[in-house]
Protein backbone atom coordinates (compact mmCIF):
# COMPACT_ATOMS: atom_id res chain seq x y z
CA UNK A 1 0.00 0.00 0.00
CA UNK A 2 1.51 3.40 -0.90
CA UNK A 3 2.47 5.57 2.05
CA UNK A 4 0.31 8.47 0.86
CA UNK A 5 -2.86 6.37 1.25
CA UNK A 6 -2.19 5.24 4.81
CA UNK A 7 -1.29 7.02 8.04
CA UNK A 8 2.35 7.74 8.76
CA UNK A 9 3.40 5.49 11.64
CA UNK A 10 5.64 7.18 14.17
CA UNK A 11 7.18 5.33 17.09
CA UNK A 12 8.08 7.51 20.06
CA UNK A 13 10.61 6.53 22.72
CA UNK A 14 11.14 8.20 26.07
CA UNK A 15 14.61 7.99 27.55
CA UNK A 16 13.18 7.89 31.06
CA UNK A 17 11.60 5.05 33.03
CA UNK A 18 10.20 7.36 35.72
CA UNK A 19 6.44 7.06 36.15
CA UNK A 20 6.09 10.86 36.30
CA UNK A 21 8.67 11.58 33.61
CA UNK A 22 8.32 14.96 31.90
CA UNK A 23 9.79 13.54 28.71
CA UNK A 24 7.22 10.74 28.63
CA UNK A 25 4.47 13.28 29.33
CA UNK A 26 5.81 15.39 26.46
CA UNK A 27 5.38 12.47 24.07
CA UNK A 28 1.77 12.00 25.21
CA UNK A 29 1.20 15.74 24.69
CA UNK A 30 2.21 15.32 21.03
CA UNK A 31 -0.93 13.33 20.18
CA UNK A 32 -3.28 16.31 19.75
CA UNK A 33 -0.57 18.28 17.92
CA UNK A 34 0.08 15.64 15.27
CA UNK A 35 -1.31 16.01 11.75
CA UNK A 36 -4.34 13.84 10.98
CA UNK A 37 -2.11 11.85 8.64
CA UNK A 38 0.13 10.71 11.51
CA UNK A 39 -0.26 7.98 14.12
CA UNK A 40 2.06 8.18 17.13
CA UNK A 41 2.58 5.19 19.39
CA UNK A 42 4.95 4.89 22.33
CA UNK A 43 7.39 2.01 22.67
CA UNK A 44 7.40 1.36 26.39
CA UNK A 45 9.70 -1.66 26.55
CA UNK A 46 13.20 -0.20 26.82
CA UNK A 47 13.33 -1.11 30.51
CA UNK A 48 12.71 -4.77 29.63
CA UNK A 49 15.79 -5.10 27.43
CA UNK A 50 18.75 -7.12 28.71
CA UNK A 51 22.10 -5.35 29.05
CA UNK A 52 23.66 -5.22 25.62
CA UNK A 53 26.14 -8.03 25.04
CA UNK A 54 27.44 -8.82 21.54
CA UNK A 55 27.57 -12.49 22.50
CA UNK A 56 23.77 -12.42 22.87
CA UNK A 57 23.25 -10.58 19.58
CA UNK A 58 22.73 -13.51 17.23
CA UNK A 59 20.00 -14.99 15.05
CA UNK A 60 17.71 -15.60 18.03
CA UNK A 61 17.70 -12.43 20.17
CA UNK A 62 15.75 -12.07 23.41
CA UNK A 63 12.00 -11.50 22.80
CA UNK A 64 12.24 -7.93 24.14
CA UNK A 65 15.06 -7.17 21.67
CA UNK A 66 13.13 -8.72 18.78
CA UNK A 67 10.09 -6.62 19.70
CA UNK A 68 12.14 -3.41 19.77
CA UNK A 69 13.73 -4.18 16.41
CA UNK A 70 10.42 -5.07 14.81
CA UNK A 71 8.75 -1.93 16.17
CA UNK A 72 11.45 0.38 14.81
CA UNK A 73 11.57 -1.52 11.50
CA UNK A 74 7.81 -1.07 11.02
CA UNK A 75 7.85 2.63 11.92
CA UNK A 76 8.00 5.25 9.17
CA UNK A 77 9.77 7.60 11.57
CA UNK A 78 10.88 7.88 15.18
CA UNK A 79 10.70 10.55 17.88
CA UNK A 80 13.03 10.30 20.87
CA UNK A 81 12.44 12.49 23.92
CA UNK A 82 15.06 12.18 26.62
CA UNK A 83 16.23 13.72 29.85
CA UNK A 84 19.89 14.19 30.68
CA UNK A 85 21.55 12.20 33.44
CA UNK A 86 25.00 13.31 34.65
CA UNK A 87 25.63 15.20 31.37
CA UNK A 88 24.76 12.15 29.27
CA UNK A 89 22.10 9.97 27.73
CA UNK A 90 20.27 7.78 30.29
CA UNK A 91 21.82 4.30 30.34
CA UNK A 92 18.52 2.59 29.53
CA UNK A 93 18.17 4.58 26.29
CA UNK A 94 21.79 4.02 25.25
CA UNK A 95 21.32 0.31 25.93
CA UNK A 96 18.27 0.24 23.63
CA UNK A 97 20.22 1.97 20.87
CA UNK A 98 23.14 -0.44 21.29
CA UNK A 99 20.76 -3.32 20.47
CA UNK A 100 19.90 -1.59 17.17
CA UNK A 101 23.42 -0.87 15.91
CA UNK A 102 24.18 -4.18 14.20
CA UNK A 103 20.63 -4.90 13.00
CA UNK A 104 20.32 -1.56 11.17
CA UNK A 105 16.72 -0.49 11.87
CA UNK A 106 17.77 3.17 12.11
CA UNK A 107 19.54 3.25 8.73
CA UNK A 108 17.96 6.17 6.78
CA UNK A 109 15.05 6.22 9.25
CA UNK A 110 13.73 9.79 9.75
CA UNK A 111 14.25 10.69 13.41
CA UNK A 112 13.37 13.75 15.50
CA UNK A 113 15.13 14.25 18.83
CA UNK A 114 14.12 16.44 21.76
CA UNK A 115 15.77 16.70 25.14
CA UNK A 116 13.71 18.18 27.94
CA UNK A 117 15.09 19.29 31.28
CA UNK A 118 14.02 21.35 34.29
CA UNK A 119 17.40 23.10 33.92
CA UNK A 120 18.23 26.10 31.76
CA UNK A 121 20.55 23.98 29.61
CA UNK A 122 17.63 21.85 28.37
CA UNK A 123 19.73 18.69 28.51
CA UNK A 124 22.06 19.87 25.76
CA UNK A 125 24.82 17.36 26.58
CA UNK A 126 22.44 14.40 26.29
CA UNK A 127 21.00 15.96 23.14
CA UNK A 128 24.41 16.24 21.47
CA UNK A 129 25.44 12.76 22.56
CA UNK A 130 22.21 11.18 21.33
CA UNK A 131 22.49 12.87 17.94
CA UNK A 132 26.10 11.70 17.63
CA UNK A 133 25.03 8.11 18.28
CA UNK A 134 22.14 8.31 15.80
CA UNK A 135 24.39 9.79 13.10
CA UNK A 136 26.80 6.89 13.57
CA UNK A 137 23.81 4.56 13.10
CA UNK A 138 23.03 6.39 9.80
CA UNK A 139 19.67 7.65 11.02
CA UNK A 140 18.17 10.53 9.04
CA UNK A 141 18.14 13.30 11.66
CA UNK A 142 15.34 15.55 10.46
CA UNK A 143 16.51 19.08 9.73
CA UNK A 144 14.60 21.44 12.02
CA UNK A 145 13.21 18.44 13.91
CA UNK A 146 15.56 18.37 16.88
CA UNK A 147 15.96 20.78 19.78
CA UNK A 148 16.36 21.11 23.53
CA UNK A 149 13.62 22.24 25.89
CA UNK A 150 14.82 24.12 28.98
CA UNK A 151 12.53 24.43 32.01
CA UNK A 152 10.29 21.68 30.66
CA UNK A 153 8.60 21.17 34.03
CA UNK A 154 7.31 24.77 33.85
CA UNK A 155 6.01 24.38 30.30
CA UNK A 156 4.24 21.07 30.77
CA UNK A 157 1.71 20.70 33.56
CA UNK A 158 -1.04 18.16 34.04
CA UNK A 159 0.02 16.42 30.85
CA UNK A 160 -0.61 19.56 28.78
CA UNK A 161 1.79 21.99 27.18
CA UNK A 162 1.21 25.43 28.71
CA UNK A 163 3.76 27.26 26.59
CA UNK A 164 2.54 28.47 23.19
CA UNK A 165 6.05 28.83 21.76
CA UNK A 166 6.83 25.21 22.66
CA UNK A 167 3.49 24.13 21.17
CA UNK A 168 4.42 25.76 17.87
CA UNK A 169 7.93 24.29 17.89
CA UNK A 170 6.53 20.80 18.45
CA UNK A 171 3.97 21.23 15.67
CA UNK A 172 6.81 22.36 13.42
CA UNK A 173 8.87 19.32 14.43
CA UNK A 174 6.00 16.98 13.58
CA UNK A 175 5.53 18.72 10.23
CA UNK A 176 9.25 18.40 9.42
CA UNK A 177 9.16 14.73 10.41
CA UNK A 178 6.18 14.13 8.13
CA UNK A 179 7.99 15.85 5.24
CA UNK A 180 11.10 13.72 5.83
CA UNK A 181 9.06 10.50 5.91
CA UNK A 182 7.30 11.37 2.66
CA UNK A 183 10.58 12.33 0.99
CA UNK A 184 12.17 9.05 2.12
CA UNK A 185 9.18 7.14 0.75
CA UNK A 186 9.38 9.00 -2.58
CA UNK A 187 13.06 8.08 -2.81
CA UNK A 188 12.39 4.44 -1.99
CA UNK A 189 14.42 4.58 1.20
CA UNK A 190 14.16 2.12 4.07
CA UNK A 191 11.49 -0.17 2.68
CA UNK A 192 8.53 2.16 3.07
CA UNK A 193 5.01 0.97 2.29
Amino acid sequence: MPLNSSPIKITAISGSLRRQSSNTSLIHALYPLAPETMEISIFEGIGDLPHFNPDMDGDDPAPSVARLRDTIRQADGVIISTPEYAHGVPGVLKNALDWLVSSGEFVYKPVAVVSGSPMETGGEKAHESLQMTLRMMTADLVEGGSFTIPFLNQKLRGGEIKDEELNERLKGMLGKLEEAVREAAANGMNGFR
